[in-house]
């Protein structure tokens, strides 16, 4: 392997080809430290079919002088940049010769004086190999001078206040909206929880009280009125449905009349009479309630006393059986 390398070497021609360029990419005067620098070299009067191998350049990197990045190739027609992207355009353009700029972006972190090193490359052309050496040039970096007589210390300045802009503030807004109505709603329901929790523990009124409590409210005389009537037959047929749910089992409020009086047919608590006129009460109300119909007057003044007279009559059969019921568990 070693005698390999020597044979490569003696092949190789070392060319000297000038110095290497260091650029400023900051515009001043003198190279202050973090500043960036392009160091590279120019090959000029290159041929289509020259092929070139640039050095590894990551060993130059340490800890005061840092490498950013790798080579950055620009070729050059006449002085000018080539930014086609077509091959054969650019091509085209270089076929009298081109130039070819190579260099990579350092960045000292130190004062003093850097001497940067040689950047060989190696050309080949027509079959043949030369080494060209571009000697490395001097860094002189400084750090800003401070003038000892005048120089005061002060204190770290804070951080600026700007003014606080609308669109920072509304994500605030729009959550503390939001917090406000999920507690609003937290409250709510357990307002109403509360209140149902409280109806439900309150003893609720017999159903014949709560029957006789509806009807009382159609006593008046005014109910009879041709536009009246159906609000009137509707409120005594819907109260004593509510009742006969309760006090016979019966789904009244779900039942046409004609199934209603079928379910209570027989029932040895109604009596025939009772029976017949309130189906009676019923199919009246289906007529003005359905049909347009205008009830006599004599109809409308027996419609709540008939109510009332069925729902205290079937509710004082029952009490009477449970009383009976009572006093025989005693006996």
């Amino acid at each position: 392997m070693k005698l390999l390398a020597i044979i490569l070497a003696a092949l190789l021609d070392v060319v000297p080809a000038g110095d290497a360029a260091l650029v400023q990419l900051q515009k001043r005067d003198s190279i202050l430290i973090a500043d960036q620098l392009r160091y590279g070299i120019r090959l000029e009067g290159l041929r289509e079919g020259d092929v070139f191998a640039l050095p590894d350049i990551s060993a130059m990197s340490n800890d005061t002088l840092t490498v950013l990045g790798s080579w950055q190739l620009d070729t050059l027609v006449r002085g000018r940049v080539i930014h086609s992207r077509s091959a054969k355009a650019a091509r085209k353009a270089a076929a009298k010769g081109f130039d070819l700029d190579a260099g990579i972006v350092i960045a000292p972190f130190e004062e003093g004086t850097y001497l940067l090193p040689d950047i060989p490359v190696i050309r080949s052309r027509d079959g043949k190999n030369d080494t060209l050496v571009f000697k490395g040039v001097e860094m002189e970096v400084k750090t800003m001078p401070v003038d000892t007589a005048t120089f005061e210390i002060h204190d770290i300045k804070g951080q600026i206040q700007y003014p606080v802009t609308f669109a920072e503030v509304l994500p605030w807004i729009l959550g503390g909206l939001g917090a406000a109505a999920a507690i609003a709603l937290l409250v709510w329901l357990g307002v109403r929880a509360s209140r149902r929790k409280h109806e439900a523990e309150k003893p609720k009124d017999p159903a014949y009280i709560v029957a006789l409590r509806e009807l009382d409210k159609y006593r008046s005389d005014k109910y009879w009125a041709p536009e009246k009537q159906k609000a009137f037959y509707s409120g005594i047929t819907d109260a004593l449905k509510f009742y006969i749910d309760d006090r016979f089992g019966v789904d009244a409020p779900e039942m046409t009349t004609a199934e209603l009086f079928d379910a209570l047919k027989g029932d040895k608590d109604i009596t025939p009479q009772m029976y017949n006129s309130l189906k009676e009460l019923f199919e009246r109300a289906d007529f003005v309630k359905f049909a347009k119909f205008i009830a006599a007057d004599e109809d409308n003044a027996g419609a709540l006393p008939l109510a009332v007279s069925f729902v205290t009559s079937t509710y004082q059969t029952e009490l009477e059986r449970e009383t009976a019921g009572g006093e025989a568990g005693e006996d």
